[in-house]
């Protein structure tokens, strides 16, 4: 059988750096093949390259046998590759309606007039819609895209590329702001793909995602195939062969690091307009994790605390002492820092190189009489770069040349690298590799030891019990479990996340 899209020898590099060597790679037809890498190995370009966002690579691309040139993304999509990136803000246009979103491409190249009316329009995007299920009705299609959450908008992204009937279709990372749920859904649409004879490459660091769901599995480190595999796969084999060296498999050991002291208490606060009070206290000396599905009332809970939400019910107390911040600024005032769960949006300035991201949130504390003082800022950036592991050229690169994994040390190391009283994260490990989620696990917890109360957010049971030192389970904002980590355990947690409050 001839193969959907074969890759010949693509080599690419920037300057000096070379980041793809001699890379071959065959994605058959029906297949979800599934690429694994850590950050900046050479997956992003190597996606970036068949899209046709990248043309200055040397080598082939054979699609159905025949060579192609893809030098640009309209190429990449006449040729039938389409891509559904991991940095969602790529994918969605701000102004215009989630309908409009939706036909975006086909208004662009006339398949839609664009003089045509927006209930048209509306009509033909609850079709697209479908193919996802995700049952939007009319009044969220004329709505502005912006007001969907990352989860949506993602689903959008996707739908808009299935609309198409591509011969390749590239998930990056596609689960990463998805619910369980959302993530079930989506895996039965890639096996309807398949059975359509539809070829998948599929790029995750969720290893019982591509169980469920990859025929083939391909391994890359710097810029190198390493390991090809079908399935059944060899785990211990990938990840030694993705990370370069032998890693232990069995998750770390997590020793409580908690005083007793309370940092912070919430009493009676309502996350949600529906949901019933919650009582929580965060410890000093303590990483706390929160876990829930997608609507859970974890990012709630962190903006709440932030001052980025109004309280809708109850009270805080900050060192014994009433506390309820109208604005982010009075939270950072009292060293009460959040990572934010969208980096690209929330964390980052497009061009701004990585020392200037690393201390974009404390600009007072390196500079003076309004001017920059660029050493102490070069060292903060190498010592991030160090600390993190960064995998860049140097710290004077721009932030948003990084690989989405790198992107993410960086946000998260600059407020590791402060001196907060309590820390919020929210998906801190979104996108980034086992070794880099080790990496920043460790950071978080090295943080805690200096009394200071950790809060940590996210969706995946494997990264919380990595980190935290308590579990809290959340279920529509009330809270169903809160134990220490070593009395618990993924099966119970899952268990917990899946009841009704």
């Amino acid at each position: 059988m001839v193969a959907a899209v074969e890759v010949r020898n693509i080599s690419m590099a920037f300057g000096s750096n070379q980041v793809l060597s001699g890379v071959d790679l065959i994605i058959d037809k029906g297949q979800t093949t599934a690429l694994l890498g850590a950050n900046g190995a050479g997956k992003s370009t190597l996606i970036k390259v068949l899209s046709g966002v990248y043309s200055s690579f040397t080598g082939e691309i054979i699609i159905d046998g025949k060579s192609a040139t893809i030098d640009s993304p309209i190429t990449a999509r006449a040729s039938g590759i389409e891509t559904v990136h991991q940095r969602i803000d790529e994918g969605v246009i701000p102004g215009l309606t989630v309908a409009e979103n939706l036909l975006f491409e086909r208004i662009v190249t006339g398949d839609v007039p664009n003089r045509v009316s927006l209930k048209t329009i509306v009509e033909k995007a609850v079709e697209i819609a479908a193919a996802l299920d995700l049952n939007w009705n009319k009044s969220k299609l004329r709505s502005d895209v912006y007001e969907l959450g990352i989860a949506e908008q993602q689903l959008l992204i996707l739908a808009r590329a299935l609309s198409r009937s591509p011969k390749l279709l590239i998930l990056d990372e596609p689960t990463s702001a998805l619910s369980a749920s959302e993530s079930q859904n989506l895996f039965k649409v890639v096996k309807n793909l398949q059975d359509k004879g539809i070829a998948i490459l599929y790029v995750s660091h969720k290893l019982s995602e591509l169980d469920q769901i990859a025929n083939n599995l391909v391994v890359i480190r710097d810029g190198k195939i390493r390991n090809e595999q079908k399935t059944p796969f060899s785990w211990d084999q990938a990840l030694k062969e993705m990370l370069g060296q032998q890693i232990v498999g069995q998750r770390q050991e997590i020793s409580s690091l908690a005083s007793g002291k309370v940092a912070l208490e919430l009493k009676g606060v309502k996350l949600l307009p529906e949901s019933e009070p919650i009582n929580l206290s965060l410890r000093k000396n303590e990483v706390t994790g929160v876990i829930g599905l997608l609507g859970a009332g974890k990012t709630e809970l962190a903006k709440i605390i932030y001052g980025a939400e109004k309280i809708l019910e109850g009270e805080m107390l900050f060192e014994n002492k009433k506390y309820q911040p109208s604005h982010p600024a009075e939270a950072v005032a009292k060293d009460i820092y959040l990572v934010p769960e969208d980096r690209a949006a929330e964390s980052m300035i497009p061009a701004w190189s990585i020392s200037e991201t690393a201390t974009l949130p404390f600009m007072g504390n390196f500079s003076a009489r309004g001017i920059i003082k660029k050493a102490a800022e070069f060292i903060r950036g190498k010592q991030l770069v160090e600390d993190l592991k960064v995998i860049t050229t140097s710290h004077l690169a721009q932030v948003d040349s990084l690989s989405g994994g790198n992107q993410q040390k960086v946000v998260v190391g600059r407020w590791l690298q402060s001196t907060p009283k309590i820390m919020i994260l929210d998906e801190p490990f979104r996108g980034v590799d086992i070794g880099a989620r080790r990496d920043i696990s460790k950071r978080v917890r090295d943080l805690a030891a200096t009394d200071v109360a950790v809060l940590v957010l996210a969706s995946d049971v494997d990264e919380i019990l990595d980190v935290a030192d308590r579990i809290i389970v959340l279920v529509e904002g009330k809270i169903v479990m809160d134990e220490i980590s070593s009395k618990t355990s993924k099966e119970l947690i899952v268990n917990k996340m899946s009841e009704v409050a």
